[in-house]
């Protein structure tokens, strides 16, 4: 997909919007929504995908209804920063069945790792077997997650 470059006008701006808080929502309801035919509404949202300005859509799922019933924030900092280190860490770390997300950040932790788990001796179990037992990991802190919100709001830039 083409990154985007090209300026966005307010329809493009109202389709992501409606989008953004319901991307399940049906071509024919966005159409009337934004005031557009069906055509003209799935012919713009096709460019967006096309332009990489979409880049696909997600499923909130709760975690808890499944299992997972402590979710928490690992960040981890790495010994060897060097471009394979990074990209393996990252690429194995996300195998791991707990991991929901991976943040690869700047500062003083390299990364933030979205886990969930059933119990806190699950939670143990996975930092000692997944990640300390790593040798190129230098530090670990793990801080539980007591709530969970997304905005539904589009950012404005």
């Amino acid at each position: 997909m083409k990154q985007a470059h090209r300026p966005l006008d307010n329809i493009d701006i109202e389709i992501l919007s409606h989008l953004f808080r319901d991307a399940r929502i049906s071509n024919k309801d966005l159409a009337e929504h934004i005031g557009m035919s069906p055509s003209s509404c799935l012919e713009r949202v096709k460019r967006l995908q096309t332009d990489g300005i979409i880049e696909g859509s997600s499923l909130s799922i709760n975690f808890n209804a499944l299992g997972g019933h402590i979710q928490a924030m690992v960040s981890v900092r790495l010994s060897d920063h060097s471009r394979h280190t990074v990209d393996q860490f990252q690429q194995d770390i996300l195998q791991q069945p707990e991991v929901i997300g991976v943040f690869h950040m700047g500062g003083v932790d390299d990364f933030l790792l979205h886990v969930t788990v059933s119990d806190t001796a699950h939670l143990r179990d996975f930092v000692f077997n997944a990640i300390t037992a790593r040798a190129e990991i230098n530090h670990v802190e793990t801080a539980l997650v007591y709530d969970y919100k997304i905005s539904k709001r589009l950012p404005s830039f």
